[in-house]
């Protein structure tokens, strides 16, 4: 199996059409919602006191969600185990549920040492409750909490990220994810639906959590893990499932860093839906997609009607790593499906977006470490889009386990800038207090040009928003909405969005010690 490319470009619909997979079942962790205690900008009237105000009945109490040290074994005795944090006390990442039209109400309760906020990835959030500590709301001191009470204007699957203006990589690193899933209210017929979600550890020889705050990694790939887990144990998850079972795969890359490719193996699979929001089903081409930190893709698979037969996800990492697969086991499923289709559409999108009154702005990203054009002596030229970045460096590699690195050592990047301001939006390092580049008023189709003037692939998501990814000549777009792409090294990308959603909403790296040191920026919808 190739190298992992982790310079994939933004998911064309080439890059996303044609495939095969496979996976198994999970159950699902359900956990119930709960309300709000401190205001969004960092007051602390919670929900009751605000339905007093009001004469409303006071909401019902929150779920309580506590983020604490705690221990995970990735290794087997008697190697120990590693201290991570956690929720709950639980190394398996939590997985929230609602149908569409509830509300989430969960109380954060931080019981690190570290100042925390929640961000909701991908979900058209009111601008309080984004969970952008240090921008929408006060980070949650050590020993406070705060609650997120909100109702999600759209199905889909997002992630809940740790973030927070100059401080997300460590509680990230640490283990702190999870899953939002807001359910149709006619979801598809499926024998089960299951959530995997990718995160990495970078870990110490005697499996301690190595420090944090190394500026190699923050100018660099970002800190790359050498141990994957899913759903918060070392892959690959193994599941059994009946034949001619129909199932709902939902996929979330957690990661502090790590984007790779993800090749399905053994079952056709159909994309059902990418970020969150529904598209018409496709294969993907080639049996692969791009999975940058912060990207999700609703998967149906039908599994085959015999018994034993297998099926896999792989990450191309090294020489493959296995993430998931299933293996099809005891009595066949004999209730007929229709064939394969969507999940349904999201009918608060516009069915088409007016480029010819838009709002048009330049974002350029500088910064970061210098690559050398030229490779070592002892081997061929190697590009940054050409060197093995998993296998391994200083600036920010790292080898998983079983994987081998291949081919000649790439130079090593160098920085000798800044180490709290490494990254540039036009011209600015992210901090708080940060102007916003643009402001527009609300139901304004927005253009922006990116412009990655990096030596390294950008993962970049737009918040409180979906976007278009347009083709080169403004005659078209890709037929699914996203918030979350790749943009390579050196080249330009456009995209289009109707900014309807009102408040600050940030345009950031979701390489979270990109993030942290200065590759984030904001715009403001009034």
């Amino acid at each position: 199996m190739p190298p992992a490319d982790p310079t994939s470009g933004p998911p064309s619909r080439r890059a996303l059409l044609g495939g095969a997979a496979a996976l198994g079942l999970l159950p699902a962790s359900v956990l119930a919602q709960g309300a709000a205690r401190e205001g969004a900008k960092g007051g602390t009237r919670d929900a009751k006191d605000v339905a007093k105000d009001q004469g409303a009945a006071p909401a019902p109490e929150p779920r309580a969600l506590q983020a604490a040290p705690g221990k995970a074994r990735f290794r087997p005795e008697p190697a120990p185990e590693t201290a991570v944090w956690s929720f709950d006390g639980k190394a398996a990442p939590p997985v929230l549920r609602v149908r569409l039209g509830e509300t989430v109400r969960v109380r954060v309760e931080n019981r690190t040492d570290k100042p925390l906020a929640l961000h909701w990835h991908g979900v058209r959030n009111q601008n309080a409750m984004d969970g952008v500590g240090g921008v929408t709301q006060a980070p949650i001191a050590p020993g406070a909490d705060f609650t997120y009470a909100f109702t999600p204007p759209d199905a889909g699957t997002y992630i809940v990220r740790p973030l927070v203006v100059g401080g997300s990589s460590e509680p990230s690193g640490r283990g702190l994810a999870g899953f939002l899933i807001v359910e149709e209210k006619a979801p598809p017929a499926v024998d089960a639906d299951v959530a995997l979600l990718l995160q990495d550890w970078r870990l110490e020889p005697d499996g301690s959590l190595m420090g944090f705050g190394q500026t190699a990694f923050a100018a660099a790939n970002g800190r790359l893990g050498n141990l994957v887990t899913v759903n918060g144990r070392p892959a690959p998850e193994t599941f059994e499932a009946r034949p001619g079972a129909r199932v709902r795969v939902r996929l979330g890359n957690a990661c502090n860093a790590r984007g790779t490719r993800i090749r399905f193996e053994g079952m056709k699979v159909y994309v059902a839906a990418v970020d969150g929001q529904p598209t018409d089903t496709f294969e993907p081409l080639r049996a692969t997609l791009p999975f940058p930190p912060g990207t999700r893709y609703d998967l149906l698979v039908d599994l085959p009607a015999e018994a034993d037969q297998t099926g896999s996800i792989s990450a191309l990492v090294g020489q493959g790593l296995v993430l998931a697969s299933v293996t099809t086991k005891g009595a066949p499923v004999t209730e007929k499906r229709p064939p394969i289709g969507p999940v349904g559409e999201n009918k608060l999108l516009p069915a088409e977006i007016k480029l010819q009154n838009a709002v048009r702005r330049d974002v350029v990203i500088t910064g970061g470490a210098s690559v050398a054009k030229e490779g070592p002596k002892e081997g061929p030229k190697e590009s940054p889009k050409d060197a093995p970045k998993d296998a391994g460096t200083k600036a920010g590699g790292a080898k998983e386990s079983g994987a081998k690195e291949t081919g000649p050592k790439p130079a090593e990047p160098t920085y000798g800038g800044d180490p709290a301001r490494i990254w540039m939006v036009n011209g600015q390092s992210g901090a708080a207090g940060l102007a916003p580049i643009f402001t527009v008023k609300r139901g304004q189709v927005v253009v922006l040009t990116l412009r990655n003037e990096t030596a390294f692939p950008q993962a970049l998501h737009l918040h409180g928003h979906v976007f278009r990814l347009l083709h080169p000549l403004d005659d078209g777009w890709e037929p699914y909405w996203l918030d979350t792409f790749q943009l390579l090294e050196g080249r330009t990308a456009r995209i289009a969005f109707q900014a309807d959603n009102p408040g600050r909403w940030l345009i950031s790296a979701t390489v979270l010690e990109r993030f942290d040191t200065g590759l984030w920026t904001a715009f403001e919808v009034t």
